[in-house]
């Protein structure tokens, strides 16, 4: 599947459609059947290695391990050697010796790659500055539940562009799904990413800089938050982006069944409103639950 010739997830790209929609659909089969993974990841160890914040993928993984009957190892990056100085080829290599597998949560995207070419156990990337994967597995999953994952459903991203946004455009573009990114100018997807996307069979993702027109029928709108981890808070920034919040005068342009996902952490009154966070057109905590299994899918692909 990748240069490693092993099962890691580094970002989609490595992906086929046909695995991408395997993992959607494993996820499925495990929401369904849970306990037929229940020993898949038995007598294995599996480390959590995050240097940023985590809800729902220190959850997911942590809950969907124990489940699979595998041992979790959460390890703060800032109490290992790595803070003084260790290098990551060299930690990625020791961690081969002791274990069956890691999930890395950090910043730099680099020091996911280093793990993956240095390291003998599967290197599952939980969340970079410049992907999260693993999120979109679970959205593309969360759209399948709905009934909502294909060419007939306008789909559109809104506000800023960052990691979610990078992932949801590689699984969607790998899809052949089509997909609009509403952002305005300054804050639109990265064009490295974005013409790796449209290079593909079948790919379609459409920039669009106003948020009425990315709006218009939209039958899904999903958002973020505006202000990343690491990022500072810019007024400038949340000024551009105020138009492109989701709130209901501009689901006044949606699809009348729209629907409303978030990947959370939500900073209500910003990228989206309480109101329409806590309507029936919102799946954003559906979608949050999602996570677990398709973290567990993942995990039962990598392992079985």
């Amino acid at each position: 599947m990748n240069k490693n010739n092993k099962n890691d997830l580094v970002t989609l790209k490595d992906y086929t459609r046909e695995e991408i929609m395997g993992l959607i659909s494993k996820a499925g089969e495990v929401k369904d059947y849970p306990g037929k993974y229940g020993n898949v990841l038995k007598g294995k160890n599996i480390a959590l290695l995050f240097n940023k914040y985590s809800t729902r993928t220190r959850l997911s993984l942590e809950v969907g391990i124990n489940q699979m009957g595998g041992n979790v190892i959460y390890l703060d990056a800032g109490s290992l050697q790595l803070v003084r100085g260790e290098d990551y080829s060299d930690t990625a290599k020791i961690f081969s010796g002791y274990l069956d597998g890691v999930v890395i949560r950090t910043f730099e995207h680099k020091t996911v790659e280093i793990f993956a070419s240095d390291s003998k156990i599967p290197v599952i990337n939980g969340l970079t500055d410049s992907f999260h994967p693993c999120q979109a597995l679970s959205d593309l999953f969360t759209l399948k539940e709905l009934g909502m994952l294909g060419k007939g459903c306008k789909f559109t991203y809104m506000g800023d562009s960052n990691n979610v946004t990078n992932s949801l455009m590689v699984g969607f573009s790998k899809l052949g799904i089509p997909m609009t990114v509403c952002s305005p100018h300054g804050y639109s997807p990265n064009i490295e990413i974005l013409d790796y996307c449209n290079s593909l069979p079948e790919a379609c993702v459409k920039v669009e800089n106003d948020p009425v027109k990315g709006a218009e029928d939209a039958n899904v709108i999903y958002t973020d938050v505006w202000i990343s981890m690491g990022d500072k808070n810019c007024n400038k920034k949340m000024r551009s982006l105020m138009p492109y919040q989701v709130n209901e005068g501009l689901l006044g342009y949606a699809a009348d069944e729209v629907k409303i996902m978030h990947c959370l952490p939500a900073h209500r009154g910003e990228e989206i409103t309480a109101e329409v966070m806590d309507s029936i057109k919102s799946v954003i905590f559906a979608q949050a639950e999602n996570r677990l299994h398709a973290q567990k899918a993942l995990l039962s692909y990598i392992y079985m």
